[in-house]
């Protein structure tokens, strides 16, 4: 089920979750939050790992249904994002540059499913 636009997602939803990483660790050992960092660190990783998953699907219905997974991840991951800000745990920069990446992978996500139905 392998095709071009799920290469170059594999790559940004890996890229994005090392920033995710790198964010659980900021908000641990900086700002000694635990709570929330552990919550974007899960959904945030997860975007990628279900992407490896939905790649290696047997069937176009699985395939769909795995990106499906995807797509809910990263919204959910958008959310923790808004909240990191408005709680002031990270500031505005960090908070649009992690925000746009999500919004690309959330995008390309849609386009995935919506061209394999």
């Amino acid at each position: 089920m392998a095709g071009g636009s799920e290469n170059i997602i594999l790559q940004k939803t890996f890229s994005f979750a090392v920033r995710i990483v790198k964010l659980n660790w900021f908000l641990i050992e900086k700002k000694k939050e635990f709570v929330l960092a552990k919550q974007v660190l899960r959904s945030g990783t997860s975007i990628g790992a279900n992407a490896e998953e939905a790649i290696a699907s047997r069937s176009r219905k699985e395939f769909i249904a795995k990106f499906g997974v995807v797509y809910s991840e990263a919204k959910e991951t958008k959310y923790w994002l808004r909240l990191l800000k408005e709680t002031e745990l990270i500031d505005e920069k960090m908070f649009l540059s992690l925000l746009d990446d999500c919004e690309e992978i959330i995008k390309i996500v849609f386009k995935i499913i919506e061209s394999s139905k």
